[in-house]
């Protein structure tokens, strides 16, 4: 942190630049709607190629699925570094849970093989932001750096993006 002693005229601008310059205050409701929002897209994202399958069935589709991925080595890469993170969110879900006293935890193992991980842990996260704000009753949920939030935005540009490209192949 830099120890900066304001100038005696105000109107002087300061040289240096201190930590709480650089922070910004997360609101919970935001954070809920960011999460929602990732939710969403995570759901239109990964159901929008999902649905080239449902001609085949609810046991038909998620056979046709699981197939596709392990079509090919970089699928079945993906596949097991999915499996192996989402088991480590799962375990790590299942102690903040327990610790917030957070009910119905195991719907979302459920929701994790029905809508999918990307559509599942957002959500849980609401459930938990929703825990934490009543537990201490403040409406802020952190701070992050300025330069973090860039990046924050900047990620969810590409993440974004990278999901309208991926839509459109699949369906053009």
């Amino acid at each position: 942190m830099v120890v900066f002693i304001p100038p005696a005229n105000p109107r002087i601008p300061k040289i240096f630049v201190t930590a709480e310059d650089l922070m910004m205050t997360i609101k919970r409701k935001a954070l809920c709607v960011s999460y929602a929002l990732i939710a969403v897209l995570a759901f239109v994202g990964t159901w929008g190629h999902n649905v080239k399958y449902l001609h085949l069935g609810f046991w038909g589709s998620q056979g046709a699925i699981w197939k596709a991925s392990l079509a090919n080595p970089a699928a079945r890469a993906n596949t097991v570094d999915l499996a192996c993170f989402g088991l480590a969110v799962f375990i790590w879900m299942l102690l903040e849970a327990q610790r917030l006293r957070l009910k119905g935890i195991w719907i979302y193992a459920l929701f994790f093989m029905i809508a999918g991980i990307s559509v599942s842990v957002p959500v849980f996260l609401i459930h938990r932001e929703r825990a934490l704000a009543a537990l201490d009753g403040s409406p802020d949920a952190g701070e992050l750096t300025k330069p973090n939030f860039a990046g924050l935005i900047v990620g969810s540009i590409v993440v974004v993006v990278y999901t309208a490209v991926l839509l459109y192949l699949t369906w053009k």
